[in-house]
């Protein structure tokens, strides 16, 4: 949930966050000199392609190109597959924790770039830059599904928040879990392929993260046109966003340049320095199993950590995920932990709304704070997602009425103005700026998708959608048919589907999927729509069936379209990007389900450790939105709070819009969000301030000292993983009732 799925925008120039990362090791055999060994000296190469490493082997017109051949591959696969399982524990941890995901696709590449680095001399085929999307796109297909099916939110709240009267228990066994996990893996991935057309080939929207994967992944690879690359204006943009243009090569510091050249030799050493940090991590996580305390450490004094719950989390890990969140978006989680816990907390308190114990879901200022901050995240949702339907009118509807006006002029009569609206003017947007590409393409005879067999085909779309939606429906009413009716299920379906196209642009434009926002507008509207007769008391459990239903879509959507991003500036084939994350989600989908119930089975949830924060703020929405009532004087503040974040929402939006380096641009990463400040509101203060410590960590290096991002994403990316995989075996410890110091 947190701050949803991202990364810090990527800086056009070499020296932006991941351009200056790692390259091929000084001395070595280029991925040129490889690629003509494999297809020349070895006369095998072709038949290897077609075997165990070519799953997916296509051909050119001419000759089959081993880039080509590696765009899927066996061993990419699972490869992908093995850095997700990771990927899936750690984000199962940390999601029931603070409801932190991540898709982790950066650290993925690099993984899977030192591992086929470190057996290059066994390999047959060289580790090429389209294989490594490969990876990164499965592995986050895996990774992403315990948020993607609800595991850290929705489920949660349904295994043990909810109350008799609102139709616990629930039944939620393995097997229900994954076959509600198989039904909703598939059908927001496929949704999200006929978006690609639009979004990334025609309006070249940034998606930020998929742009900064594809440099590290470039950058890894050697930065160069590989041989055998499909050429594209994806591929052209990407060494545009890498190298820049010429007159900003001349201009470039000598020494900078020299610094970054370095570092593109060194990528053994970053490699080393994300082995160190993944051990440092591991080694303190270990450590903390054993000496509990270490989790809520007193800073601020026994009295404010006793009766107030202000201390502080060291891990390694939230530190990480507050260096990728960067300073802007950790002080804003730090500014909602410091108006929730030390103003509304305190007043809640001491006026006797929240008379129980402050760390008390129901009846302490924990509980009450978290209305106030689920009313700013519905407030930045509406918000948000009003101005992306507002915008296309604003910005075409003048337009649209000149050309409408006109059609009508001309025609003859109604019919014949009516036929040639329906059939023409939905292209006029669609094609908006193809007189420019058109020219360009002339200029450059350089298309601008991949070849066609590279393509997912139309059909393939409409064959596989249909098919995933039913799954869909079928296995949501298989298990939880006895509390949701049909019609309400297909319903949640068709605005899941609707409302992923929002999500996708939103990625698209700001590297945010607002997912959580997402489907508390999904819950909302539910609300309209009350069940009567037997699934009348069943309203709660509906109304958050569809909200996941809803966020699984539009995680899934924009989870694809992040990665074919970077697979179209790489050059690689969407159709294999596609099936790996067919594969990736469903195999995510079993495994996130056994996880979650390993981990509920092991530890007490809730509890000191699992707090399940988000699956309080889902079942909290679920009661506002039908009307089961707030605590005293929430409502007030609530509202008080919503407006005043839907205004710093606007400010936001208009400050967005400013040109690149205006003060309008400068001044948008300092005007608070709602989401974040909802995070840093609803979380206990303990995980806040160390997500803080890393966001000054990065703006130390990165803006104070103006170092490149790279080293403090490496040292991110080891601090997360590490304690994420010890964490599977802090499970196994606790499985076997191993005693604390």
């Amino acid at each position: 949930m947190a701050p949803d799925r991202g990364s810090a925008p990527v800086r056009r120039s070499s020296s932006s966050s991941l351009d200056r990362a790692l390259t091929e090791e000084d001395h070595e055999l280029s991925q040129t000199t490889l690629l003509n060994e494999a297809t020349t000296e070895n006369p095998v190469a072709k038949q290897i392609t077609q075997s165990d490493l070519g799953l997916y082997a296509t051909k050119s017109s001419h000759h089959e190109s081993v880039v080509d051949a590696t765009n899927f591959t066996f061993r990419g696969v699972t490869a992908g597959l093995l850095i997700g399982v990771i990927i899936c524990f750690s984000n199962t941890y940390f999601g029931l924790q603070t409801g932190w995901v991540s898709g982790m696709s950066m650290p993925a590449s690099l993984i899977g770039f030192a591992f086929f680095k470190s057996v290059s001399k066994h390999l047959k085929l060289p580790f090429t830059p389209v294989e490594n999307v490969l990876v990164q796109t499965v592995a986050g297909a895996v990774g992403t599904m315990p948020l993607g099916l609800g595991f850290v939110g929705v489920m949660p709240s349904l295994e043990f928040l909810l109350k008799k009267s609102e139709g616990a228990p629930v039944d939620l066994s393995l097997w229900r879990l994954i076959v509600w996990g198989v039904g909703l893996c598939l059908f927001g991935v496929v949704f999200g392929v006929p978006l690609r057309k639009q979004v990334i080939i025609r309006e070249k929207l940034k998606f930020p993260s998929g742009t900064a994967t594809a440099l590290m992944i470039s950058v890894l690879h050697g930065g160069a046109h590989e041989k055998g690359e499909v050429q594209t204006q994806g591929t052209e943009e990407r060494e545009q966003l890498l190298h820049g243009t010429e007159e900003e090569d001349d201009d470039r510091d000598n020494s900078k340049h020299t610094n970054e050249e370095d570092m593109r030799q060194d990528w053994k050493k970053q490699i080393e320095f994300l082995l160190t940090a993944f051990a440092g991590s591991g080694l303190y996580t270990l450590i903390q199993y054993f000496i509990p305390v270490l989790h809520r450490l007193p800073i601020f004094g026994r009295y404010l950590a006793d009766t107030w719950v202000w201390t502080l989390n060291p891990s390694p890990a939230y530190v990480g995920q507050g260096i990728i969140m960067g300073p802007a978006t950790t002080l804003h989680m730090l500014l909602g932990a410091i108006i929730g816990w030390a103003v509304l907390s305190p007043v809640a308190k001491h006026k006797g709304w929240a008379p129980g114990p402050v760390d008390d879901w129901e009846t302490g200022s924990k509980g009450w704070i978290v209305w106030v901050s689920l009313a700013i995240m519905l407030a930045d949702a509406v918000v948000n997602l009003g101005w992306l339907v507002l915008r296309p009118v604003i910005y075409y509807g003048p337009q649209f009425a000149r050309t409408t006006a006109e059609r009508y002029k001309g025609s003859s009569d109604v019919k014949e103005f009516m036929w040639s609206h329906l059939s023409s003017s939905h292209f006029d947007y669609s094609r908006v700026g193809d007189e420019d590409r058109t020219a360009k393409r002339g200029q450059d005879d350089m298309p601008d998708d991949a070849p066609a067999h590279h393509l997912i085909s139309g059909r393939a779309v409409s064959i596989w959608l249909p098919i995933t939606l039913i799954i869909c429906v079928v296995c949501v009413h298989i298990t939880f048919g006895e509390y949701m009716p049909l019609s309400l299920n297909i319903l949640a379906l068709f605005l899941a589907l609707l409302l992923s196209i929002m999500g996708v642009r939103a990625l698209g434009e700001t590297d945010l999927n607002p997912v959580s926002g997402i489907s508390k507008l999904t819950q909302l509207l539910f609300a309209l729509v009350q069940p009567t007769g037997t699934h009348a008391h069943h309203a709660i459990i509906i109304n958050l069936l569809a909200g996941a239903i809803s966020e699984s879509g539009a995680l899934q959507a924009g989870d694809i379209l992040q990665d074919l991003k970077a697979g179209h500036l790489i050059g690689a084939s969407p159709k294999a990007q596609f099936y790996g994350q067919l594969i990736g989600s469903v195999v995510g989908a079993v495994l996130s389900a056994c996880v979650y119930k390993l981990y509920v089975n092991v530890y007490d949830v809730p509890g000191e450790l699992f707090q399940v924060p988000t699956a309080y703020v889902w079942i909290f929405t679920a009661r506002l939105v039908t009307g089961r009532g707030l605590p005293d004087m929430a409502w007030q503040y609530a509202l008080g709070a919503g407006g005043i974040f839907a205004l710093t929402t606007i400010i936001r939006i208009y400050l967005a819009a400013g040109e690149e380096g205006s003060w309008r641009k400068k001044l948008h990463p300092w005007i608070p969000g709602g989401i974040a400040v909802a995070v840093g509101m609803y979380n206990t203060p303990s995980f806040t301030l160390a997500r803080t410590v890393g966001g000054l960590i990065s703006l130390w290096w990165v803006t104070l000292k103006g170092n490149a991002e790279t080293r403090v994403i490496v040292l991110a990316s080891g601090l997360i993983l590490g304690e994420g995989v010890v964490s599977i075996l802090n499970l196994v410890l606790a499985s076997l009732s191993v005693p604390h110091l």
